[in-house]
């Protein structure tokens, strides 16, 4: 009688093993390694994830209970000692680096998925997000005197709300201060908020010959130089050129930017937008703006999906290593995820059942 693959091994078959390989033998991974090799850690880090473990004893157990059945979905039983010392000692970059590969292959996929908005440009949305965490176990984490924490610096591809770039950082940087770290395409638009108003970086964008949209601070000082009619009945208030006033500022940037004012009734409120795009109607400034929104909704969805409720050691090492082991998730699209979709619900996925990926509801236990 034939029997279909375990949905395990089906889903790890989406991962490619090759381009996994080569990143382990670029960090030399499997150095002076007999039989847990990099690979084996991976998955066990997954299968913790899915089964959302909440300590390495409990996933010795949890393999235990399978023994017989490691084999078929690419698994290797090892001690919890073994993979605690492979997650303190293992560079994490090799899976850092792997996720970041994975979210390559993601957005080839939604390359050509249409935007909402009537743009030709690549649009970006760059946020920080901060993950708590208990000072006296995570003394590196620094945030605040009795408080750890962690920062999660993403931006996303606006064309399938894909990840095109993610950083961890100490709870206490700056969300600003990561920026520099994101690369910068030519004609790229990218939409951030009022903390990355940094002029020095805003001017490097501009000199890439990219686009930013972003809202105006209240205390920078501005004067001026030319207004442009709007439609008051779209909500538009005000679309005008100007400089920066401060003489530190002019040298920052001494180029002319775009101010775009909008009334919101809703909330009844005026949001002032700036951007260095002349080009694009006011409206679509607006409009830019509020699809930041789309990157709150994703560390929204991680939170809620993706929960790092336990990290499986206490060293920075380990923290990288179970960050980038959530990252490795499908880079579908967080609405529509290769597990959780509205138009085709998967309600749960079994690691040992004989049903296949393709099934659309699966009523099974992890």
């Amino acid at each position: 009688m034939s029997r279909e693959a375990y949905v395990f091994a089906q889903f790890l078959r989406l991962l490619p093993r090759y381009e996994f390989q080569r990143i382990v033998e670029k960090y030399n991974g499997d150095y002076r390694t007999k039989h847990f090799k990099c690979w084996h850690q991976l998955v066990c880090m997954m299968f913790a994830h899915i089964r959302q473990e909440n300590s390495l004893r409990d996933i010795d157990v949890a393999l235990n209970a399978h023994a017989r059945k490691l084999y078929h979905i690419g698994l290797q039983q090892c001690p919890k000692s073994t993979l605690a010392d492979a997650n303190e000692r293992r560079d994490y970059r090799i899976y850092e680096e792997f996720a970041k590969s994975l979210m390559h292959h993601a957005r080839r996929e939604y390359a050509h998925t249409t935007l909402a908005i009537d743009v030709d440009n690549a649009v970006y949305a760059l946020d920080a997000s901060v993950i708590d965490l208990t000072l006296s176990l995570f003394p590196w984490a620094k945030f605040r005197k009795t408080k750890g924490a962690i920062k999660l610096h993403a931006m996303i591809d606006l064309r399938g709300n894909i990840p095109a770039f993610l950083t961890i950082t100490d709870g206490k940087v700056h969300d600003v201060k990561a920026a520099p770290q994101v690369p910068i395409e030519a004609d790229g638009i990218y939409v951030v908020d009022r903390g990355y108003v940094d002029f020095a970086w805003l001017w490097s964008i501009h000199q890439t010959h990219a686009f930013f949209v972003t809202r105006l601070k209240t205390s920078i000082k501005w004067t001026r130089v030319l207004s442009h009619p709007v439609n008051k009945s779209l909500g538009l208030r005000a679309d005008q050129e100007i400089l920066v006033a401060s003489t530190r500022l002019k040298k920052l940037y001494p180029e002319r930017l775009r101010k775009v004012s909008y009334r919101d009734e809703t909330q009844g409120r005026t949001l002032v937008f700036l951007t260095n795009n002349f080009t694009l109607p006011a409206e679509t400034i607006a409009a830019l703006y509020k699809a930041r929104w789309e990157i709150e909704l994703f560390f929204k969805w991680i939170k809620q999906n993706l929960r790092v409720k336990t990290f499986y050691g206490t060293s920075q090492c380990c923290k990288d290593t179970n960050m980038d082991r959530d990252d490795r998730l499908p880079r579908a699209r967080y609405s529509e995820t290769a597990l959780s979709s509205e138009n085709e619900p998967i309600q749960a996925i079994t690691l040992f059942g004989g049903q296949s990926l393709r099934t659309k509801t699966a009523n099974l236990h992890i």
